[in-house]
């Protein structure tokens, strides 16, 4: 099963989710329409509310609280992203100019907030206390996971221990959010629940890992953003934690150094550093464990295209080349 087959198969979901995110980012203010419109339309995969769909309708849910908690995590994610690309000085995001850099930081962050608070105004139309808890949960531990990945850059001196707790916080924390709400709202057991929030969390990991591994191994085109954008900003990657490990003394002082100083002027050199070492095959065998745990946590769903799909999600994640 293929993403576009995966489309297919939730449709009718997929179709109320963006009904439901026209609707709500409805404002009187006409600014936050322009900014909010303009992130939104700038596509993306949306793999974390199709995880919410999928998952929801796995557990045999038919109801419709799936679709506002599907659009309820794109928000956060997309409020996020705003945020990110403040911080971070990006001027490139899935391949057009990121909002900051049409409409300028102040915009991006006060549109993020907005979004931020128009989720947890749609919390209150599901009205469980459970899932409003996973939310404020996940929000406050992503926030934690952006601090913590500040702290590591310029820092050469990261391990692959604290790369992970990053990652774990900042990217995996939603996705685990969003499975484990599919379930809560699809009155699933403890079993279950836990079930889904741990192939969540490991579909993150796995994302996440590939996602730092194309920034050495894809093109701009590819990508949507600018090669080497973690580089320029001093992010020690996996990629680049494990090329130190197993670099000579000279070329793991030259990544020592681009961590430190943030830039891309050595980019070719490193990018043939990360090859040669090995690193980037070993970021790929670590998203691969990760996206064959979420698979087989999925032991105890019951058979359905719906259980099918999530595997195929799994797949898809470190499949992918942009």
């Amino acid at each position: 099963m293929n993403i576009d087959e995966i489309r297919d198969l939730v449709q009718t979901d997929l179709d109320g989710l963006d009904r439901t995110i026209i609707q709500r980012l409805s404002s009187d203010v006409f600014l936050i329409n322009q900014v909010a419109q303009y992130i939104i339309s700038a596509g993306g995969k949306r793999l974390r509310p199709l995880l919410v769909v999928c998952a929801a309708r796995a557990c045999g849910y038919e109801g419709s609280d799936h679709v506002n908690a599907a659009a309820i995590i794109e928000f956060i994610h997309t409020a996020t992203l705003l945020h990110d690309d403040v911080v971070d000085g990006s001027d490139l995001r899935r391949g057009q100019d990121t909002a900051n850099a049409v409409f300028g930081n102040e915009a991006s962050v006060l549109v993020g907030d907005f979004l931020y608070s128009r989720a947890f105004q749609m919390l209150n139309d599901i009205g469980d206390r459970r899932v409003l808890k996973v939310v404020a949960d996940a929000s406050n531990m992503i926030a934690e996971g952006e601090v913590l990945q500040l702290m590591n850059c310029g820092d050469p001196d990261t391990t692959e221990e604290r790369y992970l707790e990053v990652i774990k916080r900042k990217t995996a924390m939603l996705f685990e959010a969003g499975t484990r709400i599919a379930a809560i709202v699809s009155g699933q057991p403890q079993d279950v629940e836990e079930a889904l929030a741990d192939y969540g969390q490991k579909l993150g990991i796995a994302f996440q890992l590939v996602d730092d591994a194309l920034d050495y191994s894809s093109s701009a085109d590819e990508m949507g953003k600018n090669v080497g954008d973690d580089l320029a900003e001093g992010k020690p990657t996996l990629p680049l934690i494990r090329a130190m490990e197993k670099a000579g003394a000279a070329d793991r002082e030259l990544i020592r150094d681009a961590i430190r100083n943030g830039g891309i002027d050595q980019l070719n050199r490193i990018t043939e550093i990360i090859t040669s070492t090995g690193a980037l095959d070993y970021t790929a065998e670590r998203a691969q464990q990760a996206a064959d745990i979420a698979i087989d946590v999925l032991d105890g769903i019951p058979e359905s295209d719906y259980k099918q799909a999530l595997i195929a999600l799994a797949d898809f994640s470190v499949q992918r080349r942009s």
